[in-house]
């Protein structure tokens, strides 16, 4: 008998150890991470818009001028629909 409880001894030490560093290693990353004074990510993302620039004079190119356009809608022929829809075929 005193084997077996010498072992659940140890093992109930074994994880308060284990559970004791866990607590302590969150606790540590919390603060690490409230301690951190970062600008909010807003801020961040005003300040990189605020900075690009489009250069329009491209449009100016003799290249892109020689493309010629074409009409992305296709024609369609014939009849739309039908008068019930829901009527199977």
């Amino acid at each position: 008998m005193a084997i077996k409880f010498e072992q659940q001894v140890k093992k109930q030490r074994n994880l308060i150890t284990l559970f004791i560093i866990l607590i302590l290693t969150a606790g540590l990353v919390l603060w690490w991470g409230f301690r951190a004074e970062e600008e909010p990510v807003d801020i961040l993302i005003s300040k990189r818009l605020k900075s690009i620039e489009i250069d329009f004079d491209i449009f100016n190119n003799p290249l892109l001028k020689q493309f010629q356009l074409i009409d992305k809608t296709p024609r369609f022929e014939g009849e739309f629909g039908r008068e019930n829809p829901f009527v199977p075929f």
